[in-house]
């Protein structure tokens, strides 16, 4: 972790002086005009969006002729070699960065040794992520560790909380499943409710759950050796009513977008249609969203509540989450009623139209007595107002000792990542370096 903290370092420092030398005062100008240019490319995204008939599609030339007149302001500059290797170089450093902090996490938190099962029972979807379960071959293998697998029928529904609960019936001492976070979503109530190990095959199409995990989502068969030799990490559960959810449950928009049954058919036409009256509040419900930290956003276009916090590596903090035991929500409302609101994206978690908090409770109204939700991708409609709890420690995961770990969830953390390479930082508790779970 120190060299690659040393590596991020110079990386960094070197990605400034291209500029300076290579640009003098005149760097400070392509850094201007390049943010200027992100700023009209998000504010045309939103008009896009926002609009129909000639606006929507006026917005749609603007946003595109953006980045294309900055590189040619670059290039008729003679510099654009000069922002190219700079922008390289500064992502070399973040990477970098975030790789030894993700290591040095990691250190901290490698999971408690366990003993490997003797009766595993796993449920696996042969079309989860287009039939990973049959190119990795994933039931034989599983097999040959000694584990019964359940190969779901893709013609006839099957009640995967009841097959989970009858094999522990039968004796069997750890659950799993090779499929969608949905599916493992309910599976891991299950787990958590007979207290026993639960184990994350990373099958699906997306693999949020897995991939926050730290597990290899290219190669899921390598998820199969926490069989053998495995640790076991305490992580949290989100409940939304009488659900479990194990990455989050979104409102507003998205929710609305694919309640719709013409979404399935043309996802693209659907949406564009339905998003100008959506994000007017010309339909779908007005909704309120209180947290027991006292925060409340009123009528946000969007909510989402996360078993455990985002990260803020990205710009608006929606890419991963750098640990899963914190024992908090993730809450972010957002709110956007105009072109330069949108634009203010750049400003990350500060941007005006964004309310980012945690809570252990959350609570969302509305003024229809339904409210439609997506839990971990799966569309359902719920009673309002609908309440979101998290359930600390909940659910115990088996995973290989041996895995990626998510690196991208990590925030970037330049003072961290000095101490690391001066050799300076000394072990800290959980909320000064969250783990990589």
């Amino acid at each position: 972790m120190h060299a690659k903290a040393r590596a991020a370092l110079l990386s960094g420092a070197a990605a400034l002086v291209v500029m300076l030398v290579f640009a003098g005062f005149r760097s400070f100008v392509l850094i201007a005009v390049g943010l200027a240019g992100v700023a009209v490319t998000a504010a045309s995204g939103w008009l896009f969006l926002a609009h129909r008939g000639p606006v929507r599609w006026l917005s749609l030339a603007v946003g595109l002729a953006a980045p294309v007149a900055l590189v040619v302001a670059y290039a008729y500059t003679g510099l654009l070699w000069v922002v190219l290797c700079s922008l390289a170089l500064w992502a070399s450093a973040v990477a970098a960065g975030r790789a030894a902090l993700a290591d040095e996490a990691r250190s901290r938190m490698p999971g408690r040794p366990a003993r490997p099962p003797r009766h595993p029972f796993l449920i696996m979807n042969p079309l989860s992520g287009g039939g990973k379960v049959g190119a990795h071959h994933l039931r034989e293998k599983a097999e040959a560790l000694g584990a019964e697998v359940v190969l779901l029928d893709p013609e006839h529904h099957q009640d995967v909380t009841a097959l989970a609960r009858g094999a522990l019936d039968r004796g069997a001492d750890l659950v799993g499943v090779a499929g969608g976070d949905g599916t493992q979503a309910l599976v891991a109530a299950v787990a958590a409710e007979r207290d026993v190990p639960f184990l994350v095959i990373s099958a699906g199409t997306r693999n949020h759950f897995a991939m926050d995990l730290g597990l290899d989502r290219q190669d899921p068969a390598t998820c199969l050796d926490a069989l053998t030799d495995g640790v076991e990490l305490r992580v949290d559960l989100g409940r939304i009513g009488d659900r479990t959810f194990v990455n989050n449950a979104s409102f507003g928009t998205y929710a609305e977008v694919v309640q719709d049954p013409a979404y399935r058919d043309d996802k693209i036409r659907t949406t564009l249609g339905l998003l100008p009256d959506l994000l007017a509040h010309q339909t779908g419900p007005r909704l309120t969203v209180r947290a027991d930290d006292g925060t409340a956003v009123e009528e946000p276009q969007a909510v989402l509540v996360s078993n455990n916090p985002y990260g803020t590596g990205d710009p608006a903090g929606l890419g991963r989450r750098p640990r899963l035991d914190s024992g908090r929500l993730g809450v972010l409302g957002v709110k956007v009623d105009n072109a330069a609101q949108a634009a203010g994206v750049l400003r990350g978690r500060n941007f005006a139209g964004l309310t980012a908090t945690t809570a252990r409770e959350v609570v969302v109204e509305a003024d229809a007595p339904l409210v439609p939700v997506g839990i971990d991708g799966e569309s359902l409609t719920m009673p309002a107002p609908v309440r979101c709890r998290v359930e600390p420690g909940a659910l115990r995961v088996l995973v290989p000792r041996r895995r990626p770990g998510n690196r991208g969830a990590v925030p970037m953390n330049w003072a961290r990542v000095r101490g690391l390479a001066l050799g300076t930082n000394h072990t800290a508790g959980p909320s000064q370096s969250p783990p990589t779970a």
